[in-house]
């Protein structure tokens, strides 16, 4: 397999799955700007929708958008425990968390990346995510990760987009479980893997 991916973005999370379960992979970064691949790739021809993540799988097929990729992974090694069985009350309930966090965390975030954002809009946003914040906080007010006491593939998007929090100032220490909860997530070998990966001189 080969993940495609770019710095910063949401691709960590399946850089992260890809690390956890074992898979072997290769990965091939994106230039946004050329839309071609550190490999050479014209990216338009792999996904024609021009964003990461994408997933080229064995026989040749792409796989596209984050959470559909982490499924994928997670089902492709059931022993690993990265995602309920399918079909499963706890698989959806994963999959309400994949949703949330890609609607309401991840696309809350999307709009405080433009260069040209007003300050009402910035504020309106901040203040947006802060009570969507608020909701993950009291659900981490007893457990290790969202879905209880394993880490899963919604743990690697959460922490991915978390991790944007530095971009824009926001401190986590309003939120202590979560803070607890990025910190726990952060040690993780398979995290530290794909991060050093994805930024080597760091």
């Amino acid at each position: 397999m080969k993940l495609y991916y770019r710095p910063g973005t949401c691709s960590l999370a399946a850089h992260i799955i890809l690390h956890e379960a074992g898979f072997t992979f290769e990965i091939d970064k994106l230039d946004k700007t050329t839309q071609r691949t550190a490999s050479g790739e014209d990216f338009t021809a792999i996904n024609p929708k021009g964003y990461v993540p994408a997933l080229r799988l064995d026989d040749g097929q792409v796989l596209t958008e984050g959470v559909v990729i982490l499924q994928y992974l997670a089902d492709q090694k059931p022993e690993s425990g990265l995602a309920p069985r399918a079909g499963t009350l706890e698989r959806y309930r994963l999959m309400e968390w994949l949703n949330f966090v890609a609607s309401e965390i991840h696309k809350t975030f999307s709009p405080l990346f433009r260069p040209n954002i007003t300050p009402q809009l910035r504020e309106g946003q901040l203040s947006l995510l802060a009570r969507r914040l608020d909701y993950v906080e009291r659900h981490l007010a007893d457990k290790p990760y969202l879905m209880g006491e394993a880490f899963t593939v919604v743990d690697a998007y959460l922490f991915t987009v978390l991790n944007w929090c530095h971009n824009f100032d926001i401190d986590l220490s309003a939120w202590p479980k979560i803070k607890d909860y990025v910190a726990r997530v952060a040690v993780r070998p398979s995290v530290r893997a794909a991060k050093k990966a994805e930024s080597p001189t760091k």
